[in-house]
């Protein structure tokens, strides 16, 4: 039995469309792993995606989004654990193949988390005075891919 679609907020559907191009992200680490692409390559983009989408992604998040359910909330810990584990991969120079396997498979369970169970808490809880907030600072820019190296196709 397929799952029901999430309804999603509409202060909160711009974050899911950037979870979206975040999930064709690892799928496109899966693609280039399977066609034997130099990891170099795949760096190249994973930096490019990580520095033009990640950070103000997770900066949003951080800075308005977590704080409706508070700094103590374990959902809020979790994810803010696995942000800083995502940049840490991301940043990292060393053994790029392991690090980009990583991020493959971290970055899918992290945005699968949030959009299963911590937006929908947050969603739950929220007042409209928090959601007119996170409107107010939205700075929704539309997703253009950097087709300079497009490995996956």
């Amino acid at each position: 039995m397929k799952p029901k679609p999430i309804k999603r907020h509409l202060v909160l559907q711009p974050l899911s469309r950037e979870h979206h191009q975040g999930l064709l992200l690892s799928w496109k680490i899966r693609t280039g792993f399977t066609k034997k692409i130099a990891y170099s390559r795949i760096k190249a983009y994973t930096d490019w995606f990580y520095k033009t989408y990640l950070i103000p992604h997770f900066t949003e998040e951080e800075t308005h989004i977590f704080p409706i359910l508070g700094e103590d909330n374990d959902l809020v810990k979790k994810a803010i654990t696995q942000h800083r584990r995502l940049k840490r991969l991301f940043n990292t120079e060393k053994d790029i193949e392991k690090s980009l396997a990583i991020i493959e498979e971290e970055l899918e369970q992290h945005i699968r988390f949030e959009e299963r169970i911590l937006f929908n808490e947050i969603q739950k809880v929220a007042t409209e005075q928090q959601l007119q907030t996170i409107a107010a600072h939205q700075n929704e820019k539309e997703y253009i891919e950097n087709s300079s190296d497009m490995f996956w196709k």
